[in-house]
């Protein structure tokens, strides 16, 4: 399914009004099933739709392992996706997705859903970094992000090692490109704990803790970081870096994972 369209528009230019195409990102709903009760619609960028579902699923703590799935079966015709599955949903699961104040249990005390307090986890990552490699990273993102050049509407990220880039998802949906990427590594089981997660956009609080989900113990972005993400990441114990432009950045947790270079 393509992921972008051509679309008419009318554009405003040197004070005229002049009828033209434009690339749009395609917005696709799908609808997930588990053993037949519906769970969940996601709007997301139609590729990498597997990945996409069995990272959701992972984040939510719906299946703990790729074992857990028996089948899958994805239309994207119609947006349905039909999943077998050795656990069934957990009767109270919309009840520990209610917006709660969890207690600190060992963890953050900064959550907002209390399956999210059950899901993240603290990283024990020993990954270190030099202030090159972070830039050359993010220039490195920012370069491999060809539907954002076309449209301006999809939010890119990478799971990397310090020496470069291994896997790239973007998604109209901030969330759903990490669940992307989440899904990649399950699926080829790949470990993340020694990682980098590379993101194009803000690290607010709900990114940090899917970072968290996944099991990184840095996260890079050109853009800004809230202060709840902030206080995660210190909890958590992830090194988080943003405003990542023209030679600088902010490391607002853990900078003992950044390095100077030797001289």
């Amino acid at each position: 399914m393509d992921i972008i369209t051509n679309k008419t528009i009318t554009r405003f230019s040197a004070g005229d009004f002049l009828e033209d195409t434009d690339i749009m990102a395609v917005e696709f709903p799908l609808t997930i099933y588990i053993n037949d009760v519906e769970f969940a619609t996601l709007v997301c960028t139609p590729d990498y739709l597997e990945d996409l579902v069995i990272g959701f699923l992972a984040s939510e703590g719906v299946i703990r392992t790729f074992s857990d799935i028996i089948s899958m079966n994805i239309d994207d015709r119609s947006g349905f996706c039909h999943i077998e599955s050795k656990r069934d949903i957990d009767p109270n699961y919309f009840t520990f997705t209610k917006r709660v104040l969890g207690s600190c249990c060992g963890k953050s005390r900064q959550f907002y859903f209390q399956n999210d307090m059950q899901m993240s986890k603290v990283s024990a990552a020993k990954v270190t970094l030099t202030p090159r490699q972070v830039m050359t990273l993010q220039r490195e993102l920012q370069e491999s992000s060809d539907t954002f050049k076309e449209t301006g509407a999809i939010h890119n990220a990478c799971i990397a090692s310090p020496d470069g880039l291994i896997i790239h998802r973007g998604d109209i949906g901030r969330h759903n490109a990490l669940d992307k990427l989440y899904g990649y590594c399950l699926r080829n089981n790949i470990t993340v704990h020694d990682k980098i997660l590379v993101f194009s956009g803000r690290i607010s609080s709900e990114i940090l803790t899917k970072a968290s989900k996944i099991g990184v113990g840095v996260v890079l972005s050109k853009a800004a970081a809230t202060d709840l993400a902030i206080d995660l990441a210190d909890d958590l114990n992830i090194t988080a870096i943003g405003f990542i432009r023209r030679g600088s950045f902010n490391i607002y947790s853990h900078p003992w994972r950044i390095k100077k270079e030797a001289e």
